[in-house]
């Protein structure tokens, strides 16, 4: 991957503040914010560039979108159902067991997402 001037720039807004998960949208609006002349298109390549090259994963939790996460160990999230916030699970999850693979496959990833929804208010 060729160092170019934009994916610097993209590189330093997505990881110059620690773990965390980010939209294309989000960081096409901090790119904007930091007066960095580029397309949407731009922020989509160079954040499936960069999944591609191990260092980000993405997460879909909702099947509609898509979160970059620069963790790219495996450890599960909270999704807020209907407020598209995506965080870390604060606590160890502990697995007592994994099933196994179907016949002729390998486990190649573990995605855990928890979708949780604010309580509504008791009237």
């Amino acid at each position: 991957m060729r160092p170019t001037r934009q994916r610097i720039i993209l590189c330093e807004l997505l990881f110059a503040r620690g773990d965390r998960h980010v939209t294309a949208e989000m960081l096409y609006g901090e790119a904007v914010e930091a007066n960095l002349q580029l397309s949407m298109a731009t922020v989509y390549n160079t954040l499936n560039q960069f999944t591609q090259a191990g260092l980000l994963r993405r997460i879909g939790p909702d099947g509609s979108r898509s979160f970059f996460d620069t963790n790219t160990s495996v450890h599960p999230h909270f999704y807020f159902d209907g407020e598209d916030i995506l965080i870390d699970v604060p606590e160890t999850l502990l697995l007592d067991q994994m099933p196994e693979a179907l016949p002729g496959h390998v486990i190649s990833r573990l995605d855990i997402i928890i979708h949780i929804r604010r309580k509504r208010a008791a009237t």
